[in-house]
């Protein structure tokens, strides 16, 4: 069972939702990778890489910040990859959320957003950062755009209600030698690991979609599941290849 380190007499009521929500055990020593809570704050860290630093969801970071006022608005390939600049208020199905980052991207841009995440420490760091983003007068209005929905994919992509856009973002073997994927990337791999069952959540993903789906892909990988797209819209890092089943309007 995933860790939760709490060094002190477990009787946060907030810790112990946290623990019944997603499957969390309190414990009194630091596993290798495990999640504490500092100052108010959710992170992930490992007991034995001290200078590894925390993993956090921080809508309200400098950097997610910065993306939002000046990341390229509608004009942003993810936002031309999900229809964005063609209508605002679209409810945005993303299947593999990770950290979020995209997610607040796109509820930035006006979407609604169902963030589904199937690995219980990283769900619970979305958990964590949407409420903290709920009470920040700045990120307040996009934490009310933004669900969690803590479920496999594959699941998740046959219980939800219909939306306008699903969208995926199937984990890969970093390849990039940046500072940040050497260390939060490859932090996050270690835990999450592979998408094993990625192409087979294309055809769910095509039946729950409305309009569309989409998904982000590094420019060295194949198609998902062998089915080519439709359209391909390429970002500055990724590419991003859209399923069309009608057009928005």
């Amino acid at each position: 069972m995933t860790a939760l380190y709490c060094p002190t007499a477990f009787i946060d009521p907030y810790l112990t939702a946290l623990c019944q929500q997603f499957g969390l055990a309190p414990t009194a020593q630091a596993a290798k990778w495990h999640l504490a809570y500092i100052d108010d704050v959710l992170v992930l860290r490992h007991a034995d890489l001290p200078k590894q630093g925390d993993i956090l969801v921080d809508f309200a970071s400098a950097a997610a910040s910065y993306r939002r006022q000046f990341g390229g608005g509608k004009d942003e390939a993810i936002a031309k990859a999900c229809g964005l600049n063609k209508k605002r208020d679209l409810h945005i199905v993303d299947a593999t959320a990770g950290l979020g980052r995209d997610a607040l991207v796109l509820a930035s841009l006006g979407a609604r957003i169902t963030l589904v995440e199937r690995n219980p420490m990283v769900a619970a760091l979305l958990h964590d950062g949407l409420r903290r983003a709920t009470l920040d007068p700045k990120t307040a209005e996009l934490a009310e755009r933004m669900q969690l929905y803590f479920s496999p994919a594959l699941m998740a992509l046959t219980e939800l209600p219909a939306a306008d856009v699903v969208y995926l973002d199937p984990m890969f073997p970093p390849r990039d030698k940046s500072a940040l994927v050497k260390k939060e990337m490859r932090a996050f791999h270690d835990v999450v690991g592979s998408d094993t069952d990625a192409d087979a959540l294309l055809a769910p993903a095509l039946a729950l979609a409305k309009y569309r789906v989409v998904v982000k892909r590094p420019g060295y990988a194949e198609v998902l599941a062998g089915t080519a797209p439709q359209l391909v819209v390429k970002g500055k890092n990724n590419r991003f290849d859209v399923y069309i089943k009608q057009a928005i309007k």
